[in-house]
């Protein structure tokens, strides 16, 4: 027995993504995987969604494995399992919260003393969390979450507009992974927790692939490095997409790639414009031509 200085070398991140059905999960948790490993075959996404990663491969070549029913606690450790003897660098559960569903079914269907039925439960479940806490990968879990509606006042009227509320697993979950973001509506992301301190005191953002990409940088030096966002402009598909990575880039980033934006945006607006028609993007009250 020894003591040792404290030092952070190739952290594995496990990082939780919560929100309600139509938030975007799925494409921000393949968006983040990418800016992790920038390999999409080292990407592996165990769905128990019924086929609903399938929807993304567009994105790239990443793997899929589709987990059917039961979703014991023993089935997404099988699961884990085949990612890490397959070296998959960056594994996605889509969604961890079908497990719980499992184990609060199983539960409710014993007789006898509830409280002392846990007992047949809470190691199954422990065993679960070790597993993807464990595995030398990044493991990214989504989560979903109870849904409820509020009414947002919206050019003078007020409309429904559907929130997430309490992620759906078992309570202090949250506490054994690294970031927690919630996801909104509207694809806005905020951390409720962030032990890198990355995303403390951040406004809420789109989750794009420099987002990964700043979290593997963390997890490798722990220093916060610039990253390269050439791959990340060439990844854009849509100018919506591009202008969503501009908008939520430094000053340092749009002054230093500006011409690269530039020329992507009119790489995509070709085929429908034929012409390049410069926007403006706004900056901390800075306006620049992209």
């Amino acid at each position: 027995m020894q003591l040792n200085r404290a030092e952070r070398k190739n952290v594995k991140i496990k990082l939780g993504l919560q929100g309600s059905s139509g938030s975007g999960k799925t494409y921000s948790a393949l968006l983040l995987a990418y800016g992790l490993t920038n390999d999409w075959s080292k990407i592996a996404i165990i769905d128990t969604e019924n086929h609903s990663a399938e929807l993304y491969s567009h994105l790239g070549a990443y793997n899929v494995l589709s987990l059917e029913p039961p979703f014991s606690p023993e089935r997404y450790k099988e699961a884990i399992e085949v990612c890490k003897k397959a070296q998959m660098e960056v594994i996605i559960i889509d969604s961890i919260s079908m497990e719980w569903d499992y184990v609060l079914e199983q539960h409710s269907q014993l007789a006898g003393n509830s409280y002392t039925n846990w007992a047949k439960f809470t190691p199954r479940h422990h065993s679960f969390v070790q597993s993807l806490l464990q595995v030398n990968a990044h493991v990214i879990c989504t989560l979903r979450a109870k849904q409820d509606y509020v009414l947002n006042e919206k050019n003078g009227k007020f409309v429904p507009e559907k929130v997430g509320l309490k992620a759906i697993q078992r309570d202090g979950l949250d506490y054994e992974l690294t970031i927690v973001f919630e996801i909104d509506i509207k694809h806005n992301a905020t951390a409720t927790k962030d032990r890198t301190e990355l995303f403390v005191g951040k406004t809420e953002f789109k989750i794009s692939a420099a987002t990964g990409k700043e979290i593997s940088d963390w997890c490798k030096k722990g220093i916060v490095i610039e990253p390269d966002y050439q791959p990340f402009i060439d990844a854009c598909q849509s100018v919506d997409e591009l202008r969503d990575l501009y908008m939520n880039s430094t000053e340092e980033i749009q002054s230093k790639y500006r011409n690269q934006f530039n020329q992507k945006k009119y790489l995509l607006q070709v085929p429908i414009t034929h012409s390049l028609t410069p926007q403006n993007y706004s900056h901390n009250g800075t306006t620049s031509r992209v």
